[in-house]
């Protein structure tokens, strides 16, 4: 039936009603994808999982969520910088049960990556240092 009514109609209304279709499916998909990132608490951008408020009611006393969601690691890791953090910044003692959820969390949510840094470009790609010295 779509082709029919596509026959009525001038090379420039088809070429538009390909681009709106186009158009159409790309929101589509990319609100199905915002549907995804809303698993994140809006406010704090914390991924919304079992112990998010404690991390969130503990962590945000003296930082922002942002260094929690920019940062991974292992359970190892983790609780490293929350000695780290209690040695030299101040943060108080955790009860076992806090410490406890609030390390589940972050290992779960924002666990260990392979590498904490994008891979070095490749020499073709890098620009002329103007700073080389030249060899005569």
């Amino acid at each position: 039936m779509i082709q029919l009514t596509l026959q009525k109609f001038s090379t420039m209304t088809q070429v538009s009603f390909i681009v709106a279709l186009t158009i159409s499916l790309v929101l589509f998909f990319a609100s199905s994808e915002n549907l995804q990132a809303q698993n994140s608490n809006r406010v704090s951008g914390l991924e919304r999982a079992e112990g998010w408020q404690v991390v969130q009611a503990n962590c945000t006393e003296c930082h922002s969520t942002q260094l929690i969601t920019q940062n991974s690691g292992s359970r190892v890791v983790w609780e490293s910088r929350i000695r780290w953090m209690q040695e030299t910044q101040g943060l108080g003692d955790l009860s076992v049960e806090v410490e406890e959820s609030i390390l589940d969390y972050l290992a779960e949510n924002y666990p260990q990556k392979e590498s904490g840094r994008r891979p070095a470009l490749p020499l073709e790609l890098m620009p002329v240092n103007p700073y080389t010295p030249k060899i005569d």
